[in-house]
């Protein structure tokens, strides 16, 4: 990911004051820049490095930091970058592995407007919103919504219905999905190229927040059943479900899942897509359940039983401030 310092946004796709019916700049003053900095050993460290940057968005009256999890998993070091020049430290507080949504406490004032979690069940297609990123319009895009649809991603991750908004933020993670009210609609997750070759956002919906936002305060993360998690990194090629990768000691690396197995099958039932997949190996139970995988490895049929584990228990725990 560019670092908060290596992008630009082009004039032309600037949002405009005129074009909205809220204060724009005041409610963009609500958009920080996030830096975390991890541990070398980190679990993540190899994936998404020992260094990111992004943003995150001011919500609530305490100080409180919505972002995209990645940015501060297993972080030991976050340092917030404030719309007026000065930076603070925060500390990590909740990270739910289901939606991607991470908290940070700011360890000081900010003084910053906080957004009102809007209503992103009524988005729509060619609605036109603001991308927001810290630095107000000179590093926010004029989006439109062009699609809102079911996303799987390649680590064990589904979403229902995600936002996906052009012109593409180039530096996305942690951005805003700001709605016609000045209010907020999604956090940016992802950038992703389209059918025509144009870049395009992921942005995670706001109303996925709202119904765990209590218990990441309260314990960090969600309350309930852990999903169970495999490690690994699988790819729809050519109508195949392909495994590209498994993380470094993970469950599926344990089990000798290899890199080009096809995955066929989970407990005997035909996976048909890559978020099927997922939701069949997230249906047999809570982590540390047996999945049963049918595989296709060198034209042979290879059936492999994986045990599988809590993602979390491989992660650093943040450090407190």
């Amino acid at each position: 990911m560019p670092s908060i310092a290596d992008w630009k946004i082009a004039a032309a796709v600037q949002p405009r004051p005129e074009d909205y019916a809220y204060d724009l700049d005041r409610v963009l003053q609500s958009v920080v820049g996030l830096r975390a900095v991890m541990p070398s050993d980190a679990f993540t460290a190899e994936a998404l490095g020992t260094e990111r940057a992004g943003h995150g968005v001011a919500i609530g009256d305490r100080g409180l930091i919505l972002t995209i999890g990645y940015l501060i998993t297993e972080a030991d070091q976050i340092w917030l970058h404030l719309p007026d020049g000065r930076a603070i430290a925060g500390s990590a507080i909740g990270f739910d592995q289901a939606t991607g949504f991470g908290l940070v406490q700011a360890l000081g004032s900010i003084g910053l407007p906080a957004l009102p979690l809007g209503d992103s069940s009524a988005v729509a297609i060619g609605d036109k919103l603001v991308v927001g990123g810290s630095g107000g319009r000179k590093r926010s895009v004029a989006a439109d919504v062009v699609g809102k649809q079911e996303f799987a991603g390649y680590w064990e991750y589904v979403l229902d219905e995600a936002i996906f908004t052009a012109p593409s933020h180039p530096n996305w993670g942690g951005t805003a999905l700001i709605g016609p009210r000045g209010e907020l609609l999604g956090i940016g997750s992802l950038q992703l190229e389209a059918s025509a070759g144009n870049d395009i956002n992921m942005v995670v919906p706001i109303d996925l927040l709202k119904p765990i936002l209590d218990d990441m305060l309260s314990f960090g993360a969600r309350k309930g059943p852990v999903r169970p998690w495999l490690g690994m990194y699988v790819a729809d090629a050519d109508d195949k479900l392909v495994v590209m990768g498994v993380t470094n000691r993970g469950p599926a690396q344990r089990a000798k899942i290899e890199v080009g197995d096809v995955l066929v099958a989970v407990n005997g039932a035909k996976a048909e897509s890559l978020a099927d997949l997922f939701r069949k190996i997230w249906a047999l139970g809570e982590a540390g359940v047996d999945v049963r995988l049918e595989l296709l490895r060198d034209n042979r049929d290879v059936e492999v039983t994986v045990r599988s584990a809590d993602r979390n228990a491989f992660l650093k725990s943040p450090r407190m401030h």
